[in-house]
């Protein structure tokens, strides 16, 4: 697939007004995908979760339209693990396969960087494939699995634990 051209889109910063597409694209997962792992609409509020938590939260825009999201939040609250944080991000279905999630992942990866943050976990359903190929291709190692703790649609799925020093 082709790659979105670089002057096509922006990485820019979440604002507030961007809650009801950061929802829209959250909710399509929830719905069709093990990439969310729940299966109820989480409506507007799952940004107010988002933006509250988040270290960093940037959003993927084309031609004025939000098209994907991005969040570093911290892996605990504690201090001893202030250099810990998890990555979560989505790209809108029909963009895709085109790097713009690479491109999501470096920008998070400066934002932690600047933040001190040396280590990046993500958990991932074993039914999200993609996702999990993803990640490994992007140097993440498998560094724990939660066998069968979650079921969706019907079926039973783990939760697979990646890490990446950075």
């Amino acid at each position: 697939m082709d790659n979105v051209g670089s002057d096509s889109f922006k990485i820019r910063k979440i604002r507030k007004n961007d809650r009801q597409e950061v929802a829209r694209i959250f909710n399509y997962f929830a719905a069709n995908s093990y990439a969310v792992y729940s299966v109820e609409q989480k409506g507007e509020r799952v940004f107010s979760v988002f933006f509250e938590k988040a270290i960093a939260f940037k959003g993927i825009e084309l031609d004025g339209k939000l098209i994907g999201f991005g969040l570093l939040q911290p892996y605990r609250q504690d201090s001893s693990f202030d250099h810990t944080a998890v990555l979560t991000y989505f790209i809108d279905p029909e963009y895709t396969g085109k790097g713009l999630g690479s491109r999501m992942l470096n920008t998070l990866i400066e934002s932690a960087r600047k933040k001190g943050i040396n280590c990046l976990l993500a958990h991932i359903s074993s039914k999200n494939s993609q996702s999990l190929a993803f990640h490994k291709r992007k140097g993440f190692e498998t560094c724990g699995r939660l066998s069968k703790i979650g079921k969706k649609f019907g079926e039973p799925f783990d939760v697979i634990w990646v890490q990446k020093s950075i």
